[in-house]
């Protein structure tokens, strides 16, 4: 059981487990895990980290498919800061308690500002990590949304 499940499961939220056999040679997490799950890869979200206004203490979360790539400037736009940056990968693993290529927006050791791409609303229900690689979490959008206080933007980009 990770953090990320047990909040769903505190939360009484309804949601699916996904396990695969992760490849260490992968090239992409987030893309791994949508061809390992059959699904589009605009349907299966990564957790990014980012700094704001550059202090890698302040961090901020960005889940965006992972078909794309973060708009640094929207996500700014978003939290309402001046700019961001990503956080470097030691400060992520820190804040959150997971380690990078298995960050869940779920259960994070502190509440992080939380943005959610818009896109994921267009979804039934979206794919992220489940917090370890090779296991992902479904829910629905609103609930992921309602678990961390995220906010949705376009902050997604191809």
């Amino acid at each position: 059981m990770t953090p990320a499940i047990n909040a769903a499961k505190k939360a009484k939220v309804s949601f699916q487990i996904h396990e695969y056999t992760h490849d260490p040679a992968a090239p992409s997490y987030g893309l791994e895990a949508a061809d390992a799950l059959g699904q589009s890869p605009l349907r299966v979200f990564k957790t990014l980290l980012v700094a704001l206004n550059g202090d890698g203490r302040r961090l901020a979360v960005a889940v965006v498919p992972v078909s794309g790539l973060l708009d640094l400037k929207a996500l700014a736009t978003a939290l309402g800061c001046k700019k961001v940056t990503m956080a470097e990968a030691p400060d992520a693993e820190r804040t959150t308690g997971y380690v990078v290529g298995g960050i869940s927006p779920l259960g994070q050791k502190k509440r992080l500002p939380t943005v959610l791409d818009g896109s994921a609303l267009a979804f039934s229900s979206i794919y992220m990590s489940a917090g370890r690689r090779g296991l992902e979490i479904e829910m629905a959008a609103t609930d992921l949304i309602a678990l961390t206080g995220a906010v949705t933007a376009p902050i997604g980009r191809d």
